[in-house]
């Protein structure tokens, strides 16, 4: 069954293994985070527990999210995502989770959102490669040919300049270096996506080798 938490991405550093090999890592801290709500079948069609993470001002919150908080007997979060397909029978509502569901060893999938880099131009939105510099070249960071002439449009899915990063990412299939349970802290083998103090969900790999 899976396994989740959310959590804030707090940086990256490096641990030495026991066989001397040098291992990047991203820190993750998971405060408590409390079981909001449990999805059923008959009620909603599907199974998961949603939870949340990090109270919210209380002057940002509104009717609803303070009384779906109360149901919880604690304060509305700022961050609340669903873990699917997770066993209903080892959670209660108002419940709190730590990063002791994981363990050592085990893979899971980090979803966050990706920096955003503003509007980029072809070259580094996707790698494309530049035109030559002289030589009366007007060819130099533009996206080049638009496609062929025969349909007189431009087809859907062409790589071309505009808003770059911002978007929600899932990395799959990374190892939990490390559990560190009293200070909250997860150390995820390599780079996760999101900025410094972005929010993370980390659930137990889908596709697990």
């Amino acid at each position: 069954m899976t396994k989740g938490i959310l959590g804030r991405k707090i940086g990256m550093t490096q641990l030495f293994s026991d066989e001397g090999e040098l291992v990047p890592v991203t820190v993750v801290q998971a405060e408590p985070n409390v079981v909001l709500q449990k999805r059923t079948l008959e009620n909603d069609g599907y199974e998961a527990v949603q939870i949340g993470f990090a109270d919210e001002k209380e002057s940002r919150t509104n009717k609803a999210e303070k009384g779906h908080a109360d149901k919880a007997n604690t304060a509305p979060k700022r961050y609340v995502r669903e873990i699917r397909n997770a066993n209903l029978d080892e959670y209660e509502v108002g419940q709190e989770l730590g990063v002791d569901v994981f363990q050592t060893g085990d893979k899971v999938d980090v979803t966050g959102t990706s920096k955003g880099k503003g509007f980029q131009g072809v070259i580094k939105r996707h790698g494309q490669q530049r035109g030559p510099s002289t030589h009366g070249s007007h060819f130099h960071r533009s996206p080049g040919a638009m496609g062929v002439i025969d349909p007189m449009r431009v087809f859907k899915g062409k790589k071309l300049p505009g808003q770059m990063g911002g978007k929600q990412i899932t990395i799959e299939n990374l190892d939990i270096v490390k559990v560190d349970a009293e200070r909250n802290l997860l150390l995820i083998r390599g780079n996760i996506p999101g900025a410094k103090k972005s929010f993370v969900k980390i659930a137990s790999a889908l596709k697990a080798n």
